[in-house]
């Protein structure tokens, strides 16, 4: 791959922010997006387009920080903050994507046992993708590429599977343009429109796009580069988002209150509709989603952990891999006792919401401070406008680090509590 500044077709010009993108999309952004859409049919389409303007913010502060900065974000830290703030930041990380594998693990298992019955081989079948995963980290001498053009194949699997069943089912374009225009919908409740910019705004594949942009070999003179593909890969997220909750509102919508167990029932409702095409097509869509996320998410934790360890931060370093290997394992054992003993994964969730609560701010903030430091970027730092957009949108999750301390964790702490009184 022509990874030089002269480089001038378009696809010289992506691939971080489409990596990045891969991150976004997973199953819990699909479980969000479609239960927002069939329960407010298409009025949050505007939360999408704002969240993504703010993810789309802050990586481009992480392809910045990458082209500009003179070492790993992990070394900068130690450098300019000392060791205690990158060993937060970076073992925080670690632990929720850690945490949230087993969710993308279950979400693999979901999109297969939608047409497997046997709860064995759909177990068979995750040991074999973890395996391959794992083998992937080892396999290729430049990870970065191989990477790549992976997640091409499977963003295109993604944007393909998801257009094909909105076409199929016939939006209605003009709801779809008035959506745009910001308002609550039938209800006044902020609680879902924060969850649906929750799973849309994921500060850590933002902060991971400085390793991206570092492992594709991009420098000051590609920095035009880095903001195009920045814009490429959060249209990505955008259309994908939208394509899913437009069709939830399309085909699920009703008037009435419709509550969704997991994204597997979004394709076998639709199936009752539309019949088993249309869930085959919504499961391959998932697939490619849960697998992709899988993947990218325990890059994040093992690539951001083992750099602020000191362990190295570069695609082929040794001390990346072997914490993305543990996190794809943590992911992996959870996600099958789940699925094949029916284990109760609600202590992982509380302990991934109480340090989502601490690390997604953190997160933004450093990321913020770094890009802002003229002693970092020199004369590439932060304008005022940015870091003004920056502080709203640290604003913003600091309000979903409320909502999650103050109404998720909770509610996540009594249904353990009730669940465990009546064993």
């Amino acid at each position: 791959m022509n990874n030089s500044p002269t480089a001038t077709r378009w696809y010289h010009r992506v691939g971080p922010g489409l990596i990045t993108a891969c991150v976004v999309i997973g199953p819990g952004s699909i479980m969000t997006s479609s239960t927002v859409g069939a329960n407010e049919r298409y009025a949050m389409l505007w939360v999408v387009a704002v969240s993504v303007a703010f993810m789309l913010l802050f990586m481009s502060l992480g392809a910045k920080l990458g082209a500009v900065g003179d070492a790993s974000p992990g070394d900068l830290i130690r450098r300019h903050a000392g060791w205690p703030l990158a060993w937060m930041l970076g073992l925080s990380v670690f632990f929720i994507s850690s945490a949230y594998q087993s969710g993308n693990n279950i979400g693999v298992a979901a999109a297969f046992e939608a047409f497997v019955q046997t709860k064995w081989l759909v177990t068979g079948l995750l040991l074999l993708f973890n395996a391959l995963a794992i083998g992937f980290l080892y396999a290729f001498r430049d990870l970065y590429a191989m990477l790549e053009r992976v997640m091409m194949v499977f963003v295109g699997l993604m944007l393909v599977s998801f257009a094909i069943n909105l076409i199929i089912l016939k939006p209605d374009v003009g709801a779809m343009a008035a959506g745009f225009i910001p308002s609550l919908g039938r209800s006044t409740d902020m609680l879902p429109l924060l969850g649906l910019v929750g799973t849309t705004l994921v500060i850590a594949g933002a902060f991971y796009q400085a390793y991206l942009v570092r492992q594709k070999g991009w420098s000051i003179s590609d920095l035009k580069h880095g903001m195009i593909d920045a814009r490429v890969g959060a249209m990505i997220m955008f259309l994908i988002t939208v394509m899913l909750m437009s069709t939830a509102a399309a085909g699920l919508y009703t008037g009435q209150p419709v509550k969704l167990a997991n994204p597997v029932d979004v394709a076998e409702s639709l199936e009752v509709t539309f019949g088993p095409t249309s869930k085959f097509i919504f499961c391959f869509g998932l697939f490619s989603a849960a697998y992709s996320s899988f993947l990218i998410n325990s890059m994040v934790g093992g690539f951001m952990a083992a750099d602020a360890l000191g362990w190295g931060s570069k695609a082929n370093d040794l001390g990346p891999r072997v914490l993305t290997t543990s996190a794809l394992l943590i992911g992996m054992l959870v996600g099958i006792a789940v699925q094949q003993f029916n284990f109760d994964r609600t202590p992982t969730i509380i302990a991934a919401q109480a340090l989502t609560v601490v690390a997604a701010p953190l997160v933004a903030g450093v990321l913020l401070w770094l890009t802002s430091s003229r002693k970092v970027m020199g004369q590439h730092v932060n304008r005022p406008w940015t870091i003004a957009a920056g502080v709203v949108g640290l604003l913003l999750l600091l309000a979903m680090a409320g909502k999650t301390a103050l109404v998720d964790l909770p509610k996540t702490l009594d249904s353990y509590r009730q669940t465990s009184s009546q064993k």
